[in-house]
């Protein structure tokens, strides 16, 4: 973008709104600070310009005494010793107030100094021609017309070119004031001497202070391109502190937030289960007709409803419990050594009449002599309970269920249920495996459940290190593969032969007899790990 030109801000695509509105204020604040500025750059950029101007002026004074006294003698041996001592007295004079203005400008408060950058500006520019000047009365003094004073008179103007460019290169204004009178002063006296020698010594003065201006100019661009930088910095700085300031506020909220939900679901399941034990417990005595049957066949039906809801409540409560408690990483696992193999059969047996019931065949296949599993047995079943009752609930009359379990291809265990149930789109798999997600089929169906059944079997499996893979094709049935890592299954190890040959005793390690090492053979039958 050319500088100074309005950024095409409808060229952006309309998701980057926080672009656009970055790029319009940046747009704004650039515009806003060209019409205050008397420079054309930034109020603060002038500021830090005029600050670099002084400190360059003060860190070359002792340099800048030495170049005048050393040219104020040399000067002598033409001049006379009067002449180039008022010479030098007057330009010591012009440094003194140069560095004298510098260091008032530095000991003054930034907003001080930035109020009146225009009026120090100024000075600057004014100090730096009356330094010029200076100079330029001293080269410009009769020294002879022979090819050493021609030599020293463009040898001291390159010389104080080159210094005064270096050091007022923040101002390009000073530095083409303190350096153009001795430029110009030398290259009209060597124009003036009419002979072609002299000709070539006024271009290459001329030149030198085209090079130098040039140079000068290079080293403000580049101080004004760092000082942009530093500033485009610092204001990245600035937005990054600030969002992390509203991500930790907001982080904070969600932690108050998820302890006061942590809170309300404690005391909400107390308050629930203290009443639903005594629906649950009355409920089932009119359902099984303990005190007598009932008068009104009906009442029998309407307890036996009253029951269902109360089971259904129940584990509807346990399971928002048992997800608040993985999300909040409160879960602990119970590990121990469980068969895979046991866990799916018993679930198998569980569901088979509510299978039956509802006209399904469901099939087992299980790999013969697998070894244990280092697992928590109790989130063990309810992950299978929760994938076959998901199954049976989403299978028509009529379709069939498979339970698998054997090895992975990695050493470890799988437990796979797939069924011939209506499937899922997938476009939904991810919202089925959300917190309280539901599909479009468990929508329409008449038996919905609040979508935690998926959740929770992934988060277990997630806490036993295993992963959960979801497939499903629509109208074809759905497949879910759940692996545990070869870490957690319990291999057995072979005894040891009790005939193994005799093995030789290292140095000073003492003879055992038979029976010792038959003891001392003895190992472990599992270990844990592969």
């Amino acid at each position: 973008m050319i500088p100074g030109e309005q950024p095409d801000l409808s060229a952006l695509p309309p998701e980057t709104s926080p672009v656009k509105r970055r790029l319009a204020a940046q747009h704004v604040r650039d515009a806003r600070d060209r019409l205050t500025s008397t420079s054309g750059t930034r109020p603060h950029f002038d500021y830090e310009l005029l600050r670099q101007y002084a400190q360059n002026r003060l860190s070359a004074s002792l340099v800048i005494l030495l170049l005048v006294a050393t040219i104020g003698f040399l000067s002598s041996l033409w001049t006379g010793a009067v002449a180039a001592g008022a010479w030098t007295a007057s330009v010591l004079v012009i440094h003194a107030v140069i560095i004298t203005k510098c260091r008032q400008f530095l000991a003054q408060p930034m907003s001080a100094s930035s109020s009146s950058s225009k009026a120090w500006r100024l000075r600057f520019i004014m100090l730096d021609l009356f330094y010029g000047l200076a100079w330029m009365f001293i080269l410009i003094h009769p020294v002879g017309t022979d090819e050493s004073s021609s030599t020293f008179m463009l040898f001291v103007m390159l010389l104080v070119v080159a210094v005064s460019s270096m050091l007022a290169s923040s101002l390009p204004i000073a530095a083409f004031a303190a350096t153009f009178p001795v430029t110009a002063a030398i290259a009209l006296d060597f124009a003036l001497q009419g002979n072609l020698r002299n000709y070539i010594l006024a271009i290459m003065a001329v030149t030198a202070q085209g090079y130098f201006a040039v140079l000068a100019y290079r080293l403000y661009s580049t101080t004004l391109a760092t000082l942009e930088a530093r500033a485009e910095k610092d204001a990245l700085i600035g937005e990054l502190e600030q969002a992390k300031m509203i991500s930790d506020e907001a982080r904070q909220r969600a932690e108050a937030a998820n302890i006061s939900k942590s809170r309300f679901l404690a005391q909400m399941s107390h308050e629930l289960r203290t009443p639903l034990n005594a629906i649950l417990g009355f409920s089932e005595v009119m359902k099984t007709e303990v005190f007598g049957e009932h008068q009104i066949a009906a009442y029998k039906e309407y307890s036996g409803d009253i029951h269902t809801s109360g089971v259904h409540l129940l584990g509807l409560i346990n399971e928002i419990l048992d997800l608040s408690r993985i999300e909040a990483g409160r879960y602990e696992l119970n590990e121990e050594s469980v068969s895979l193999t046991g866990i799916a059969e018993d679930c198998h047996h569980l569901l088979m009449l509510r299978a039956t019931s509802r006209g399904i065949t469901m099939h087992e296949v299980y790999e013969q002599d697998l070894p244990r599993l280092w697992a928590d047995e109790r989130a063990i079943r309810q992950i299978a309970l929760n994938l076959l009752s998901n199954s049976i609930k989403f299978t028509p009359q009529g379709g069939e269920i498979w339970l698998k379990v054997g090895w992975t291809a990695s050493g470890g265990q799988y437990m796979s249920v797939k069924d011939t149930g209506a499937g899922i789109p997938e476009e939904e798999i991810p919202v089925v495996l959300a917190s309280f997600g539901q599909g479009s089929n468990s929508i329409k169906s008449a038996e919905q459940g609040a979508g935690l059944g998926l959740p929770i079997a992934k988060s277990l499996v997630d806490l036993h290190g295993g992963t959960f893979t979801l497939k499903s094709k629509l109208r074809i049935g759905t497949e879910v593969i759940v692996t545990f890592p070869p870490e957690r299954v319990v291999a057995a190890m072979a005894p040891m032969t009790e005939h193994a040959p005799p093995i030789a005793p290292a140095p000073g390690e003492p003879i055992l007899n038979d029976e010792e090492r038959r003891r001392l053979s003895r190992r472990p039958l599992f270990r844990a790990g592969t």
